[in-house]
């Protein structure tokens, strides 16, 4: 029995994998969107994820009375999943210690994630990481809340390898139109959208720096939006893109309607998950070491790939083979 070890044991020894979450991350501002969201989640399964905006999403001098909604929210019935985040003000915000005094006093238990936007330096993201500490020993949190960091800003850019070694972190993502606008009109506006946003030298660079950061630090790295909410393929095209040219492993969507492309974009092929269940049943049942696969050999190295593999097309919902399901989820 003992060479039947699963994947998580047998092959990350002293390293971090990268966590493997919902490839979609959908937004949501208003109490009626964020509803309809979790209905959509409750309907088609935790494949994506439900940020609910306190930032962008609360009026002006309702910062207080939002959160307290957004709380409420976390632990009513709507939530059945636990996979429901929060997206706070920034810090240079006077309401995000109080947005996240409100929803870790109510709700620490049940918020999937923080997401701190707009960060401009590894120290003020330092500063508002250690509040959510202090805040989750005082209402005697027994975990760590993971932390997403927007990059959207010169110094977050500057500072993103710093600020992707942080404790509590989970993710880095990439804000594109905070981050084009910052630029003073050097970069056009046709960089907010495709195909703009992935070859305009400056972009395709801030893009590449965030993912690789991440991946680095055993981060997911999330990419940015689709601006054209009535074009559904649009949305497919970019996560696509964004995955393949430049290693994005998860993508917000800002309409319902995004939702599925992004993740049919992201998700595996079905081929590669027949040839992942085959090499990793066939790699655990010889105790991890070196096997033979048509005429290719595996090793850890690739079998560290192909359980990424297998584990995110579960997280999209895909069908795996009987075997892989048998030994790896059951």
């Amino acid at each position: 029995m003992g060479s039947l070890l699963h994947p998580a044991e047998a092959l990350f020894a002293g390293e971090p994998p990268v966590p493997v979450l919902a490839v979609c991350e959908h937004y949501a501002g208003r109490e009626r969107q964020m509803l309809k969201a979790l209905e959509l989640q409750a309907e088609l399964g935790p494949v994506f994820d439900v940020t609910c905006d306190c930032e962008d999403g609360a009026p002006v001098g309702g910062e207080h009375d939002h959160a307290l909604m957004v709380a409420g929210l976390l632990t009513s019935h709507a939530n059945r999943f636990r996979r429901t985040g929060v997206r706070v003000h920034d810090h240079d915000h006077p309401a995000w210690r109080q947005d996240l005094e409100i929803i870790l006093s109510r709700a620490g238990d049940r918020v999937a994630y923080l997401t701190l936007p707009k960060v401009t330096s590894c120290a003020k993201a330092a500063s508002m990481i250690e509040t959510v500490q202090s805040l989750a020993l005082r209402h005697g949190l027994k975990r760590d809340i993971p932390i997403h960091v927007l990059i959207e800003t010169h110094g977050g850019l500057r500072e993103v390898w710093e600020i992707a070694a942080l404790p509590w972190m989970q993710a880095l993502d990439f804000g594109l139109l905070d981050f084009v606008s910052g630029h003073g009109g050097a970069i056009p506006a046709s960089a907010m959208r495709s195909p703009g946003q992935f070859e305009h030298q400056l972009v395709a660079r801030a893009k590449a720096e965030v993912a690789a950061a991440a991946l680095a630090n055993g981060l997911v790295p999330t990419h940015n939006v689709t601006a054209a909410i009535d074009d559904p393929d649009a949305a497919y095209q970019d996560a696509r893109r964004a995955h393949e040219e430049f290693g994005f492993l998860r993508m917000y969507s800002i309409h319902p309607a995004q939702i599925q492309p992004i993740v049919n974009a992201m998700k595996p092929d079905p081929a590669e998950v027949d040839r992942a269940s085959e090499i990793l049943v066939a790699a655990q049942h010889a105790g991890w070491g070196p096997i033979r696969h048509g005429t290719q050999m595996h090793d850890r190295a690739s079998y560290r790939h192909y359980w990424q593999v297998l584990s995110t097309a579960r997280a999209c919902g895909v069908r795996l083979p009987p075997a892989a399901e048998a030994a790896f989820f059951n």
